[in-house]
């Protein structure tokens, strides 16, 4: 069965394909848009994209699985007068929250979202067959599916986290004796009161008392976190707790509530301390109801997802505190993950739990967008003033890299996700730390922002202490550790403060070529590991076009390109 899935958001859109349970595509709109975190209903752009990739057109679709988020108004039943009210308020610019398809399902009360959406319209004006299925996915379960669908436990906790989805912040599920339990999060709270009880909410507010833009720049607070003193998260604490249940409740009825009380705790005082307060406050209690339910359920297994566990320092906190075997965070852990879970939704409820465990492996990688290949050397090989360099493209990146110079790896498809893993990474030796001075000022970003590494995987547990719990997020860059001590002053490009990495580990048979410009670069300096940055300027997204690496390199924000067939230079 031919699936097209997508998650029509108001930020980080996307669309996947599946053939059955084989995920063929995935891509966020902001890839093709330009636009960081780009969305703004269905990702038009995205669905084309994933469908070229997977040599399918509209009329190949047996499936199209959706999150419950914008939809143009006219694809929703209701009544004429309810039209008019939403045509006055756009022109009033007041209109958001009348696109989102979950608030419409708490207007008329009701789960059933194919009840109030006009299938056949949505069908016949977007070019699919009449007889294509339409599936609603929750909002929590599309962040809990593939953070456990890539894995291959027979028992797990699975934790979602984030802004809010389908009126919850939260789900909680456990997989135990070949069932998946739903405590906390699915449609039973849809239609209940709101809450003001987000983590991810408080950290978004702490994001916009520092002076960056909410929903964008919170991986910078992870950053700066380290560099104060968390005075107020007391402060922020006495504002959450946990109810009975182990689920993080507050007093406040919504995210503007809870807005304020925060914007009064952070007036005043400096972007460090907020940050350090902010992220302290948000560990202790994420910590205390993890645990809790561990404790409940028994498992020794944890899977995470959704926004919140973008934040790689509380994701390291859970693996080292809790008592558990293994952690894994499923790599598009924001919204722009929807996509696949949506798919991976559809599939559960098509199949059921036991079938649909069947199914279940473990990720190699998430290179699953478009394959440039072919273009990218045409491109920079015919563009004035690029020359080419001959030779084995991984002996003279490394070479280049030795020297001094900062390189691109464009090589075959584009990552999904936030994460650049070697497809779209900038690379330079973590020798020096001025690296990180200069590499911030060629890319626009901000000083305390953090360079990541990657290493051979049979170098890991050398420089790095990775262990059973950590290694598989640590494929993936969702969660730090820390830097060995005898590392710490041969790599400090990518050493943090508090003498931490977000390493990458590599395998060969991922990227060869990728993997082969490390091994030659510790083969000549003894460090067996590179800086692995993404490929972008800041507040753009990972570059995807062989138009935007040329661009990159022209405006000197790097001093070569790698691909598969040879280094490029000015």
């Amino acid at each position: 069965m031919r699936i097209l899935a997508f998650h029509p958001g108001a930020h980080d859109a996307s669309a996947a394909v599946f053939d059955d349970y084989e995920l063929v595509a995935a891509v966020q709109e902001e890839r093709l848009t330009r636009n960081k975190g780009s969305g703004d209903g269905v990702p038009w752009l995205a669905i084309d994209e994933v469908l070229s990739i997977a040599g399918w057109t509209r009329d190949d679709v047996d499936a199209i699985a959706s999150t419950r988020a914008f939809l143009a108004p006219r694809y929703l039943k209701y009544p004429f007068y309810k039209k008019i009210d939403y045509a006055i308020r756009r022109r009033l610019g007041k209109e958001r929250k009348q696109r989102e398809v979950w608030r419409h399902c708490q207007r008329y009360r009701t789960t059933d979202t194919l009840s109030i959406f006009n299938t056949g319209l949505f069908l016949a004006e977007n070019g699919f067959r009449a007889d294509a299925k339409f599936f609603f996915a929750n909002h929590h379960a599309a962040h809990a599916l593939p953070a456990l669908f890539f894995t291959d436990w027979d028992e797990a906790l699975v934790y979602t986290a984030d802004g809010i989805g389908d009126n919850v912040s939260y789900s909680i599920r456990s997989l135990k004796h070949g069932r998946l339990t739903c405590y906390y999060g699915d449609d039973r709270w849809l239609l209940v009161p709101p809450f003001g009880n987000s983590l991810a909410h408080a950290y978004a507010f702490a994001t916009a008392a520092c002076g960056f833009r909410m929903l964008r720049h919170e991986g910078k607070l992870t950053g700066l976190a380290a560099y104060g003193e968390p005075t107020l998260a007391p402060d922020i604490a006495r504002h959450f707790s946990l109810d009975d249940d182990g689920v993080v409740t507050t007093k406040f009825r919504g995210e503007v509530e809870l807005g304020r009380a925060l914007t009064d705790i952070f007036r005043g005082h400096s972007r460090e301390t907020i940050a350090a307060s902010i992220q302290t406050a948000v560990e202790d209690l994420a910590l205390k109801s993890v645990c809790h339910w561990l404790a409940r359920t028994g498992a020794q297994r944890l899977a995470l997802a959704g926004g919140l566990f973008a934040n790689v320092r509380l994701n390291r906190l859970l693996a080292e505190q809790c008592a558990v075997d293994e952690v894994f965070v499923f790599p598009a852990m924001g919204d722009d993950g929807l996509a696949v879970g949506a798919g991976l939704s559809y599939l559960f409820a098509r199949d059921g739990v036991s079938r649909w465990l069947e199914h279940r492996r473990r990720l190699d990688h998430v290179y699953l967008g478009r394959d440039y290949d072919k273009e990218i050397d045409r491109h920079l090989g015919a563009a004035q003033g690029v020359q080419r360099i001959p030779g084995a493209p991984a002996k003279i990146a490394a070479e280049k890299i030795i020297a001094g110079e900062v390189g691109a790896a464009y090589i075959g498809r584009m990552e999904y996700g936030p994460r650049a893993l070697g497809a779209r990474s900038i690379l330079a030796s973590p020798q020096k730390g001025e690296i990180n001075d200069q590499l911030n000022k060629r890319l626009e970003r901000s000083e305390f922002m953090p360079f990541a590494p990657y290493v051979l995987e049979e170098d890991c547990e050398t420089v790095f202490e990775i262990t059973r719990v950590n290694r598989y997020a640590s494929r993936f860059m969702t969660i730090t550790c820390a830097v060995r001590p005898e590392w710490r002053e041969r790599i400090p490009a990518v050493v943090h403060v508090d003498d931490t990495a977000r390493p990458q580990i590599i395998r060969d048979r991922d990227n060869p070529i990728y993997a082969d410009i490390l091994r030659r670069f510790r083969a000549a300096t003894g460090l067996p590991v590179l800086v692995n940055t993404s490929f972008n300027v800041h507040e753009e997204p990972i570059v995807n076009a062989p138009a935007e690496a040329l661009r990159a390199l022209l405006d000197r924000r790097i001093d070569f390109v790698v691909t598969k067939q040879a280094v490029y230079t000015l």
